[in-house]
């Protein structure tokens, strides 16, 4: 019996909220949004026909505050809540309280959550089911001298998991007996932190595999299909970055292995909904069970894109009562799809991750074949209480080839201003030649840019640009403040026209990498057509022509001409001589070195240790007085869900300590500070 529902709260923020009242509303179906006081005037609070607040930034204090979330069901009449993905999605006592509430779960049931969502259980499970595991350690309740011992047993390197949760926390990679406790330690304290449970297993590590997935529908009437695999290899720390469907690596033959396994796994646990079922992949086809996430994943688009249907819609028809309308049979892959996770982070530091104002979001034009979902907009102000990711970028093509190509030209018309962003960084892995031939294992970053990876120093063109866009923007405000003064005279002197001095720093580039430019008005110039800018170094002379900008003091689109070559980007002054250049997927940021004065960067980076991101202080791991060698934890900062360490870069006496667990501190705040010391004793 189908049962329509008319009232859906989506029980998430950021891009999945915005994509899952985007189907609701195509179904007819009235949204409804929650929002923390963090996202008061997020996107997809206004997107919804109806938002309820539910309490403070902290997310245990709102989006994972089950009393909360069913309240505002409730007061809304809402009758169903769709999870989306992280945040309760995969939360059985979630189920449970809507269940108790006569509120429809869009997902499967309790029992299936609760068993999929421990690793250790769902691998005593799915091993009774012929679905093949990993050598491992997944027996509860032992403490870490046992799994000490059974690491021994295992061998070196395994995987330290979190038993609970997924996306890479509670994750850690140890290479040596010797890294076991601390890694242990660090991969417990994580998991409590994010999903409330320590317990942890063991795994043996494999290296050069792929991770891939199937993802899995089925229905409350016993039907189940497998709608073909994801390619998810392209990792940061255990989180995906790039997905792809379908897998390079898999033939027709595997595909229909993997997806019987898939499927088997699925029926195991009467599982109703979208899910996907993740395995290890390595070069002989023997492919291993990771876990099975109990619902929608982040990746999804590139299966709708090559299935041709809308994952949230079926899921909102099953949760009505409907069967599947179609067959395994029917399931047809069409060409290659491509998603890249644009996250609000910095790659070339260790991927730490940002938050702040977010000045200017320009997502590419729409194209054949590209799709964005995202949940962000210009002056949005970015919180660091929640996960980094902010949008999904997304190419559709006839052939891998043709997906990929499509995706690389796309994020050359991204562009996001404020927060450090991985916009670069994708683009470089789209068009690295592993990635372009289609050989990415879960390696691939490692082996792409063994040294971690660097941000491409400016070109001459673009040093000339940010010369030229700062002048351009300076005579804008001068034009601005002046009373009674035609722009054409602006650069204009009785004895000829000015040439304005610049001292350029860029701060991505080498350290002391500066140059000097004078820039002038070349020719007749006003407000309304622009300015035609004549840009001077000791190598060469080149002429931009800027289009009028609208105002100097917010983050701006530009069209210039550089030597007669065309190109469109978006800049912002972002301090008082300071310029911050977005152009074909790279930002640069620039500084004035004459308006910032001396050089750039922190003097005393070894003797201050300061916050590298918004977040809390989850551990203090020196006092005051101690001394510490090169390598040694002082202190554990939490952000976006991920504990990052602060170790000491060399032999050091611990002078003061200014912050203590459970402080919330900002990106470079001071939390202690040392005095080098000779030698590495304690």
């Amino acid at each position: 019996m189908v049962n329509p529902i008319h009232r859906i709260l989506v029980a998430n923020r950021g891009e999945i909220a915005c994509r899952v009242i985007a189907s609701a509303k195509a179904r007819g179906i009235f949204s409804v949004a929650i929002y923390s006081d963090a996202d008061r005037g997020a996107p997809h609070v206004r997107l919804a026909d109806q938002a309820i607040q539910i309490g403070p930034a902290r997310a245990s204090e709102s989006y994972l505050n089950i009393e909360k979330i069913v309240k505002a069901a409730q007061q809304s009449g809402a009758e169903a809540i769709h999870p989306g993905y992280g945040f309760l999605s995969e939360n059985a006592a979630f189920r449970d309280a809507c269940d108790a509430a006569g509120i429809t779960f869009i997902g499967p049931k309790a029992h299936a959550i609760h068993l999929m969502g421990d690793k250790a259980e769902a691998r005593r499970h799915v091993a009774h089911h012929n679905v093949p595991l990993i050598p491992g350690f997944d027996e509860p309740g032992h403490d870490d001298a046992r799994l000490t011992e059974e690491a021994e047993r295992i061998g070196f390197p395994l995987m330290v998991k979190a038993s609970a949760g997924g996306g890479g926390r509670g994750m850690r990679r140890v290479e040596t007996p010797e890294g076991l406790s601390e890694a242990l330690t660090r991969a417990r304290d994580e998991a409590m932190g994010a999903f409330g449970d320590d317990a942890l297993i063991l795994e043996r590590a494999l290296d050069n595999v792929r991770h891939v997935e199937i993802q899995v529908l089925a229905d409350a009437h016993g039907n189940c299909v497998a709608l073909g695999e994801r390619d998810c290899s392209v990792q940061r720390r255990h989180q995906k970055v790039i997905e792809e469907a379908p897998s390079p690596a898999v033939d027709e033959d595997l595909r229909n292995r993997m997806g019987e396994a898939a499927v088997r796994a699925a029926k195991s646990v009467d599982y109703v909904g979208a899910g996907t079922v993740e395995f290890l992949l390595d070069h002989q086809e023997n492919f291993y069970f990771l876990e099975m996430n109990t619902r929608l994943q982040v990746e999804h688009p590139v299966t709708e894109m090559v299935t041709g249907l809308d994952l949230v819609d079926l899921q909102i028809a099953i949760a009505e009562g409907a069967p599947l309308p179609f067959t395994q049979d029917d399931v047809v892959i069409q060409g290659h799809a491509i998603e890249v996770r644009l996250y609000a982070e910095d790659p070339a530091a260790g991927y730490l991750p940002q938050s702040g104002p977010i000045e200017l979001w320009s997502p590419p034009v729409a194209a054949p074949g590209v799709r964005v979902d995202d949940g962000i907009e210009s002056g949005q102000i970015l919180p660091a209480d929640y996960d980094a990711m902010v949008a999904k970028i997304v190419a559709h093509g006839p052939t891998r080839d043709r997906a990929r190509a499509r995706l690389i030209a796309a994020l050359g018309e991204t562009h996001l201003i404020g927060p450090s962003h991985n916009l670069a960084f994708l683009s470089d892995c789209l068009a690295h030649d592993g990635f372009a031939r289609g050989t990415a294992t879960t390696g691939f970053l490692a082996e792409a840019f063994p040294d971690g990876w660097r941000r491409r120093d400016p070109s001459r063109a673009e040093w000339s640009l940010a010369a030229a866009l700062s002048y351009a923007v300076d005579a804008q405000t001068a034009y601005h403040a002046a009373v009674g003064v035609s722009a054409s005279l602006l650069g204009w002197a009785s004895h000829g026209v000015l040439n304005t001095p610049y001292v350029l720093r860029s701060l991505h580039a080498g350290e002391g990498d500066v140059m000097r430019f004078g820039v002038r008005a070349a020719g007749a110039s006003n407000q309304e057509e622009g300015w035609h800018i004549q840009v001077e170094d000791r190598e060469n002379t080149c002429d931009v022509s800027v289009e009028a900008l609208v105002d100097p003091n917010k983050a701006f689109c530009f069209t210039a001409i550089i030597d007669g070559i065309r190109c469109g980007g978006v800049a912002w002054r972002h301090k008082p001589g300071g310029l911050t250049l977005s152009i074909y997927g790279v930002t640069h940021v620039f500084e004035d070195a004459d308006v910032a004065g001396g050089k750039s960067g922190n003097a005393a980076l070894e003797t201050e240790i300061k916050a590298p991101m918004h977040g809390e202080v989850r551990e203090v791991s020196v006092g005051e007085g101690a001394t510490v060698a090169t390598g040694d934890v002082l202190a554990v900062v939490e952000a976006m869900k991920m504990q990052h360490p602060l170790t000491a870069l060399g032999a050091a006496r611990v002078e003061a300590v200014m912050s203590k667990p459970g402080d919330q501190v900002r990106a470079g705040q001071l939390l202690m500070t040392l005095t080098p010391v000779e030698g590495e004793e304690r």
